[in-house]
């Protein structure tokens, strides 16, 4: 037997046709409508032959379980050369694979910068030929281990954060993180960029890494567990994730840095980048969701990523296979100066945030995000709620102080998603459309549903084989 309290004014949740909304409406009550619609019967099908395959659901708890229990430690720095293998001529971006052809203005002006910064040009028109000529090669940050914010570009000098789960031994790899603004993966490429890279490779990378050797492994997820409980959700707010970095490492640093004053130029760089520990949640996420990966039968989502002109993601039930659609617009606040019509879509792997466990799903312990995205507090706590709804497990150290410390929502389920017709909430910044220019806001992304309904029907096919 239901209860209700008639001294409260019940909430009405309304879908399908508006005949039953427009009914409320007319009688002084407010529904809150839902946009949902029943699977195409080819994807309806797929998810039947899914939902009476047992080992899925095994398969699919197993990788949840791999995605929450992974403690990912940072344990070192070295160069794309010698970490990734990266030849002189080789890139790394973010995303799903695309060509020179195909590639998005961020992407194209991060390319164009990291051409310049490794000296393959010496001019931003010798850049554009040499990337348009085929000379170059590409290939997603994912499919050696990385991930890359927004444009996500590597190249053979570039610094890297080494991290090593110490549970499923699987390793990431990630860039230092620039800062805001004008830098290269907003896609600018101005000499202010070049030059910081290039202090970043020959003053920060060093100290960091001599820090490092002196520290011992830095265990991330337990700084993230502690920022999620200061405000942050560890994707678009880093302020008390970046600060509990700098205590824990800051001793380290003076103690091993050439001078006092290195030390201090290096602190000061850091402190002032509220953003420098998004390179490290990042690395962090992708070694769980790697751990995760190649589980026969697993719905588990355990990539998404978007490189300016398509959205894909991953499943650890059908290997390296990508599920691709267009990149949808952000939605959310401008810099002075930008509109809407200055935006590319949607661009970066910064979504291994929301991937395990973070970012977008964990805003409800950072309602202050929405002065950086757009909406209001009580819109975080919301898009956290109706996460729950399509994930499989809940993470037991990523815990929420508002919802008396549950555990955040974990675990993409693909067919909880066409299921629910509820897609992953993405926080995200928003880089300009054309080359060169950098960042012109941030806001939220709403993923295609389109990537995940294929998914789902690749997964079935798997089933039936």
């Amino acid at each position: 037997m239901i209860t209700l309290d008639l001294d409260e004014v019940p909430t009405v949740v309304t879908a399908g046709v508006p005949l039953f909304s427009d009914a409320l409406i007319e009688q002084g009550v407010r529904p809150v409508p839902v946009e949902w619609a029943p699977p195409a019967p080819d994807t309806a099908t797929a998810l039947d032959a899914i939902a009476g395959d047992r080992r899925a659901e095994e398969a699919t708890a197993e990788s949840a379980r791999r995605l929450a229990t992974a403690r990912p430690h940072w344990v070192g720095i070295g160069s794309a050369r010698d970490l990734l293998g990266l030849g002189p001529r080789e890139f790394l971006h973010a995303g799903p694979p695309v060509d020179w052809a195909d590639a998005a203005g961020p992407l194209r002006g991060a390319l164009i910068g990291a051409m310049l910064y490794e000296g393959l040009a010496t001019s931003v028109d010798e850049a554009e030929r040499l990337g348009a000529s085929g000379a170059i090669a590409l290939a997603p940050c994912h499919s050696r281990g990385a991930v890359g914010p927004m444009a996500g570009v590597v190249s053979a000098s570039m610094p890297m954060s080494v991290f090593e789960d110490s549970v499923y031994g699987r390793r990431a790899y990630c860039t230092l993180n620039e800062g805001l603004g004008k830098v290269l993966r907003f896609g600018a490429y101005a000499p202010e960029v070049i030059d910081r890279l290039r202090w970043m490779e020959r003053v920060l990378a060093p100290a960091l890494a001599a820090a490092l050797h002196r520290h011992g492994p830095v265990d991330v997820p337990m700084l993230i567990a502690q920022a999620l409980q200061m405000g942050d959700e560890c994707h678009n707010r880093n302020r008390a994730a970046t600060s509990l970095l700098l205590r824990e490492i800051t001793p380290d640093l003076l103690d091993t840095a050439e001078t006092p004053a290195r030390a201090a130029e290096v602190f000061r760089f850091i402190s002032g980048n509220d953003h420098f520990f998004l390179n490290l949640s990042m690395p962090a996420g992708k070694a769980a969701a790697d751990a995760a990966r190649d589980v026969p039968g697993s719905r588990l989502v355990v990539s998404m990523a978007r490189n300016g002109t398509e959205f894909g993601i991953q499943l650890a039930g059908t290997g390296d296979e990508w599920f691709t659609a267009p990149a949808p617009p952000v939605e959310g606040l401008f810099l002075p100066g930008f509109g809407p019509a200055d935006a590319n879509p949607d661009l970066g792997d910064s979504t291994i945030t929301e991937t395990s466990g973070i970012g977008g799903f964990a805003m409800a312990a950072a309602p202050a995000i929405v002065r950086f995205v757009g909406g209001k507090p009580a819109d975080a706590l919301t898009n956290t709620l109706r996460m729950y709804e399509i994930t499989a497990t809940e993470h037991p150290l990523y815990q929420l102080p508002v919802l008396d410390f549950r555990g955040t929502p974990c675990g993409i389920d693909v067919t909880l998603v066409v299921r629910t017709g509820i897609v992953p909430v993405v926080n995200t910044g928003i880089a300009g459309r054309e080359p060169g220019i950098g960042q012109v806001g941030a806001g939220l992304v709403t993923p295609p549903m389109s990537v995940f309904a294929d998914a789902v029907r690749a997964l079935a096919q798997r089933v039936e084989e």
